[in-house]
């Protein structure tokens, strides 16, 4: 294939896969298509271990990084110890006893992983010293635009920028900040996202990337939110999309590094099944429905704090939640979720990510073949 976004990072298949598994980023790069690193929940050094790892089992093929480094959040500039003090006790003693009604203990108080990372724009500074040290095609940021001082070591460096939006109006904020990549990621996916659905917001999105063109060619756009298969992707590049960024389809890769209970409930779900949730971050974002998004849901139930503070109730929590149901702890697996889109309703068997990026090549295209038997007939 030869799109704009194709050319841009060099690939034949515009079929990029955000994950938090090196595995799978590996194996999807190594398959035809682009990884994409999620690194913010790693500390520089364990960031630094993860691209290593990538660079001695890719070969020079190529792959990204996705690294949030919004422009402000609450604790700007405080320590783990300042930030995890600011929860009030309303919310923690909320968890304990959601945790308690499925025979669970609390875990001891503290900042998670997921969390830290959050709580200093500035500190995430350090994750991109450490990305751009590395072979890097692509730089993503997924909060907001990026900060000038991103966008200045990525032009310094030759590594595109990609954003993710979710309305046409972050689009045009993308773009005037000078994003080289707009990812239209619509209410169907997983993690944050917005209310607009795909099918709708993907031309709205490229529709602004021409007319903000100049003269130029446009920003390319890659379509996002529910997509799953080759078929969805036929459809986005109908829409005017350059590629897909995908990133359900991926936790139930063999390779993913999703707990084995939660992987099984996303197996077993349907589309219907989950649900668009300010409990694990404070911000909305969609996951598996359970015990624990409807226990945040549930009349009487505190309200969710904003980010990170929220991760720092619920990270540890859930972190405890997976381990025992690994162990299959009936209360745990009632209340295990995680990210995922609408397009779980597709996902109905683990397979290895090899045999995705396959399946997407070949259902893409049969479904141009189809298209074009038809405009043909």
């Amino acid at each position: 294939m030869n799109t704009a976004v194709c050319r841009l990072l060099g690939i034949e298949f515009p079929l990029l896969a955000f994950s938090h598994c090196r595995d799978v980023v590996a194996a999807v790069t190594n398959a035809g298509g682009f990884g994409v690193l999620g690194a913010a929940a790693f500390s520089p050094e364990q960031l630094d271990r993860e691209l290593t790892w990538i660079d001695e089992h890719t070969d020079g093929r190529p792959y990204g990084a996705d690294v949030l480094v919004p422009l402000k959040v609450s604790g700007e500039g405080m320590s783990r110890a300042d930030i995890a003090a600011m929860v009030p006790d309303e919310q923690r003693r909320f968890v304990a006893s959601v945790l308690a009604d499925h025979d669970v203990q609390a875990p001891e108080a503290g900042v998670g992983a997921a969390a830290a990372g959050l709580g200093s724009a500035s500190g995430n500074e350090d994750l991109l010293d450490v990305a751009f040290t590395h072979p890097i095609r692509l730089i993503a940021n997924a909060l907001g635009p990026p900060p000038p001082s991103m966008l200045e070591r990525a032009r310094a460096a030759g590594v595109p920028v990609a954003a993710l939006v979710g309305a046409r109006q972050h689009a045009e904020r993308q773009l005037a900040a000078g994003v080289d990549i707009l990812v239209a990621q619509g209410s169907e996916a997983g993690g944050h996202c917005g209310e607009v659905s795909t099918m709708v917001l993907v031309p709205e999105v490229v529709d602004a990337a021409a007319a903000m063109a100049d003269g130029k060619d446009p920003v390319p756009v890659l379509a996002a939110g529910g997509i799953v298969d080759g078929r969805q992707m036929a459809a986005a590049l109908a829409l005017g999309a350059s590629g897909v960024w995908t990133g359900s389809v991926w936790l139930t890769t063999e390779e993913a590094e999703t707990a084995p209970a939660t992987k099984a409930k996303m197996i077993a779900a349907s589309s219907r099944d989950t649900v668009r949730s300010t409990s694990r971050t404070g911000k909305p974002s969609r996951q598996l429905r359970s015990a624990w998004t409807d226990a945040w849901s549930a009349p009487g139930a505190p309200a969710t704090l904003p980010m990170p503070l929220q991760s720092v109730l619920s990270e540890p929590a859930l972190r405890k939640v997976d381990q025992l149901a690994a162990s299959g702890h009936a209360g745990a697996t009632e209340l295990a979720t995680y990210w995922i889109g609408q397009g779980v309703g597709l996902l109905d068997a683990v397979k290895p990510a090899r045999r995705v990026v396959a399946e997407f090549m070949e259902a893409m295209a049969s479904s141009l073949e189809r298209i074009d038997a038809i405009t043909r007939s």
